[in-house]
């Protein structure tokens, strides 16, 4: 009777270490709300750029020390939803759609409801669909077509109300992409604990110096080339299924002509 009151309560217990990470990325999607409520629209969106960096590494720390859980599964899920669904909707609210009245306020729902019904399928899918690529644009990813649009936006002194339709319709197409079946690279098959050759980590540091020269405009252009990928990397694999059909088709018909 003792062994099994300690094992059930081990079994109820709580990785600690990946569940920092989905509470840090919880707060920070929280801490973007406030921000935004306040005016400081660049600290909300640094704010769910931060919460994507604890989303990215909760995950993967959690496979490379063995601590996955049910709890931990369903603890990023919630968060992911605070974090790139709620919190980006309500910065672009804030900044520039709420001068759109009715419409604007209808554009951050499409976004914050894609995001949900985004989340929903994948919890959906995990074990089934192919790993190597997300159906649809990820959440972190669209939110940051969200954010860096806004940091980049406040770095270049542009107002929120000037551009509210452009905003409007990024929001929007941001919302449907993640709802999409479009294919898009997930990374994950990319081993992290695999040793690299040392000009790697040269390239790695470069990088990192590039993007700190002007991270708003770099960063808000690599999601939206990220987001351009999705449609291009489905539409080449539907040609690259039909053509090899038709190169066999015209293949036969030369061999019947040469007959």
């Amino acid at each position: 009777m003792q062994n099994f009151d300690k094992e059930s309560v081990k079994s109820k217990g709580i990785y600690l270490l990946p569940n920092l990470f989905t509470t840090a990325g919880l707060f920070s999607g929280f801490y973007a709300v406030i921000a935004s409520m306040n005016g400081q629209f660049e600290s909300a969106a640094i704010a769910v750029f931060v919460a994507m960096l604890c989303d990215g590494l909760d995950g993967r720390v959690a496979r490379m020390t063995n601590t996955q859980s049910e709890f931990g599964a369903e603890y990023d899920s919630m968060a992911d939803m605070v974090s790139f669904g709620v919190a980006p909707a309500l910065i672009a609210y804030n900044w520039g759609l709420a001068d759109l009245g009715k419409v604007g306020w209808l554009a951050a729902f499409i976004y914050c409801a894609g995001a949900a019904l985004r989340l929903a399928r994948f919890n959906t899918q995990v074990g089934v669909e192919d790993k190597r690529y997300f159906q649809g644009l990820a959440s972190p990813a669209a939110a940051a077509l969200i954010a860096g649009s806004i940091w980049f936006g406040e770095q270049s002194g542009v107002e929120g109300s000037d551009v509210s339709w452009l905003l409007a319709l990024v929001t929007i197409i941001s919302g449907l992409l993640m709802v999409s079946n479009f294919r898009y690279h997930s990374f994950k098959d990319f081993d992290w604990r695999g040793k690299v050759n040392f000009i790697v980590i040269l390239i790695v540091v470069g990088i990192f110096v590039f993007i700190s020269i002007e991270p708003a405009l770099i960063l808000c252009s690599i999601f939206y080339i990220y987001a351009l990928s999705g449609p291009v990397i489905t539409i080449y694999r539907i040609r690259k299924l039909k053509h090899p059909a038709t190169v066999d088709d015209d293949s036969m018909v030369k061999k019947e002509d040469e007959e």
